[in-house]
């Protein structure tokens, strides 16, 4: 029996729900799994390729409406975010800032011209985006950045840098979020504009199937209409990022079930003393124990879902979805590799792979302890960031 049979989940599901995730899976299975270990060994992808194909299935902004977009229900989006990270977490990111970063922000707060520019063609996957919020310096506080814009005529100048930007270097169009004399403001970038580069971040042992960069902005003139005009301050970047955290809440439960599917096959068919490991106590009871916190948290990100598509969804209730199930897809992944033992450090099976990515999904889109803070103010009332 897999893990999730034992709560019935597919019970919880639409036919069209079951559908799309199985599509997605599918895709996985055939276009993913039998190649991310030597992307992740190599740590290169071939991004265009894969956005491509994943214009071609819908899911590239697949919960926004109009413009080349599917349209789809949270729940949908999320399964597919399962499914992607079931492959890689490098993968799922891809889609996921595509998606509920960089096309979000321009169909949420661009101008009419911004989304009939952009949002079609990187639904189709013919062009990729990027989002340029977290800085060398302030990753958590991200309201201290540097990066300014000021108005020179018509024209605004921008000066600074981003780092940890997933897509960056082949990206076509970026959203950069700047200081501005008149508080944060988006703004809408072309990444052949003169002034703009981006350096590739090597010599990662996490995420290494997916484009990590730096993005520098040295006198880049852009002109007065690049601002997203549909909002100021903080509220911008901070909506974008709760549309990706709930890709979050269900992604890591694709990398946890894969590491747990891993090892219960393992421990099933390797023997020590003369009888699968799998028949062993200690071991059931990690099988046991990864199974309920699978489950748990698969129930909460069904749960969340629902709640998105009835427009009742909370930031501080993505908060508590990202806390607990990144936080239990990286035990998951720790104790499936122990199941493992020696061989659960090679890339002849997934776990190690998944371990180290999740090392960053932990930290990456708020870390473990400003999510804990953010459910602890909903909690006391009492703000504990300073």
């Amino acid at each position: 029996m897999q893990p999730l049979e034992l709560f019935d989940f597919d019970s919880l599901l639409s036919e069209e729900e079951r559908a799309m995730r199985d599509v997605v899976r599918q895709y996985v299975d055939a276009e993913i799994k039998p190649y991310v270990a030597d992307w992740f060994e190599s740590g290169h992808i071939p991004a265009r390729e894969l956005a491509k194909g994943f214009g071609s299935l819908g899911l590239l902004g697949m919960h926004l409406e109009g413009y080349g977009c599917a349209g789809t229900s949270a729940v949908a989006y999320g399964l597919a975010a399962m499914e992607l990270e079931a492959g890689d977490s490098g993968i799922r990111s891809l889609v996921s800032v595509q998606g509920s970063l960089a096309m979000y922000a321009i169909h949420a707060f661009g101008s009419e011209e911004h989304r009939q520019q952009w949002l079609p063609g990187m639904a189709a996957g013919d062009l990729i985006g990027c989002f340029g919020l977290t800085e060398a310096d302030f990753g958590s506080n991200p309201s201290g950045m540097r990066t300014s814009a000021k108005q020179e005529g018509r024209d605004w100048i921008l000066n600074g840098s981003k780092m940890w930007i997933t897509n960056g270097s082949v990206a076509d169009v970026a959203v950069v979020w700047a200081q501005t004399d008149d508080g944060i403001r988006g703004f809408v970038v072309p990444t052949d504009t003169p002034g703009f580069q981006a350096n590739d971040i090597h010599r990662k042992m996490s995420l290494r199937a997916s484009v990590t960069s730096e993005l520098v902005f040295d006198g880049m003139r852009l002109p007065a209409d690049a601002m997203l005009p549909g909002v100021a301050g903080l509220k911008g970047p901070l909506s974008c990022l709760n549309e990706a955290r709930f890709g979050i809440v269900f992604g890591t439960m694709g990398a946890a079930r894969d590491c747990l599917e891993t090892a219960l096959s393992y421990s099933i068919d390797r023997e020590q003393f003369d009888r699968p490991v799998a028949g062993y106590q200690l071991t059931q009871e990690k099988l046991a124990d990864m199974t309920l916190e699978l489950g748990k948290g698969m129930l909460l990100a069904l749960h969340l879902g629902r709640l998105k598509d009835d427009h009742r969804l909370r930031p501080e209730q993505v908060s508590l979805g990202k806390l607990n199930n990144a936080r239990q897809a990286l035990a998951i992944a720790r104790t499936c590799r122990s199941i493992l033992g020696g061989n659960g450090i090679t890339l002849e099976y997934p776990v190690i792979r998944h371990m180290n990515n999740l090392e960053s999904v932990f930290t990456y889109e708020g870390t473990n302890e400003m999510h804990t803070l953010v459910v602890g103010q909903a909690l006391t009332g009492l703000p504990a960031f300073r």
